[in-house]
């Protein structure tokens, strides 16, 4: 059988192995090797910035810890506005003083502890003519709030509200909460309609606007518990001091993953390498 092929093998400790042409090339095997480096040196960079991710969040929820257990201070006033951020004033706990503007009150569709209801969001007109949107408190959903709360308020009532709640001889009120920073857009696959009265976040921004409101602050404040005879509705009291403040707080597991996923693509680099050599 003179035309039968020929295979090519190799005695090795008295037995045949394949020829030696299955092994990788160097060139192919230093490549390989790179792209594990490069892989083992992102897990660990991922790894350091979750860790440094942890250390800054730790100081955050300690920040504002203090800050809700520290007296009320004054809250911002206009000229400081443009200031107000969420790294030095989100859960600041402020106190305001002025008058309602009741029919002005704006209901927000939340779900607390105690079940499904609204937000009662009321416009205060401050001493200096400026305005801070006050969380009066959560209602339940069948308890609505009867003072005009979604009837459109015409532009020129608007415009003078301040003038017009000191003209009626309000009586002046001083509030005490947490500051909270504008919720702009809507909820989940909820988009807030101001046209319809529909609200799913408290974008004061955008409730300012629609009452036609000027000087109004991004912000506004959740009034703690204990206020609601003050803050009390004409069809009930709603409740105050549900504020959730909850950071999640995961960096630890994702650098522990980081750097676990490092350590095996090293140990996979070891098995790949003395298999080879074997």
């Amino acid at each position: 059988m003179k035309n039968a092929p020929r295979v090519a093998v190799v005695a090795v400790g008295g037995k045949l192995n394949p020829a030696q042409s299955t092994r990788r090339s160097p060139g192919l095997r230093l490549f390989l090797v790179a792209c594990a480096a490069l892989v083992v040196v992102a897990f660990l960079a991922l790894g350091v910035w979750q860790v440094q991710r942890l250390a800054w969040k730790t100081a955050l929820i300690a920040r504002v810890d203090a800050r809700v257990h520290a007296p009320p201070v004054s809250a911002p006033e206009i000229g400081t506005w443009s200031q107000v951020n969420a790294e030095s004033d989100a859960y600041r706990h402020v106190r305001v003083a002025g008058v309602f503007l009741d029919k002005m009150t704006t209901r927000v569709q939340a779900v607390t502890e105690l079940g499904s209801g609204f937000w009662l969001l009321t416009p205060l007109c401050r001493t200096g003519g400026s305005i801070v949107f006050i969380n009066r408190g959560f209602v339940p959903a069948g308890l609505h709030y009867s003072e005009g709360a979604a009837d459109p308020v015409p532009a020129a009532l608007a415009g003078g509200a301040c003038e017009g709640a000191k003209n009626e001889g309000k009586l002046v009120h001083e509030v005490t909460g947490l500051l909270r920073l504008n919720e702009p857009g809507g909820a989940f696959l909820r988009n807030n309609d101001a046209l319809a009265g529909r609200w799913y976040s408290r974008d004061v921004r955008a409730m300012a606007a629609a009452l036609g409101l000027s000087q109004a602050a991004p912000y506004f404040i959740d009034a703690a518990a204990g206020q609601e005879a003050m803050l009390a509705a004409p069809s009930g009291s709603p409740v105050g001091g549900l504020t959730v403040i909850v950071f999640h707080n995961s960096h630890m597991v994702y650098a522990f993953t980081w750097f676990a996923l490092a350590l095996m693509t090293v140990g996979g680099l070891w098995w790949v390498r003395r298999e080879e050599l074997r």
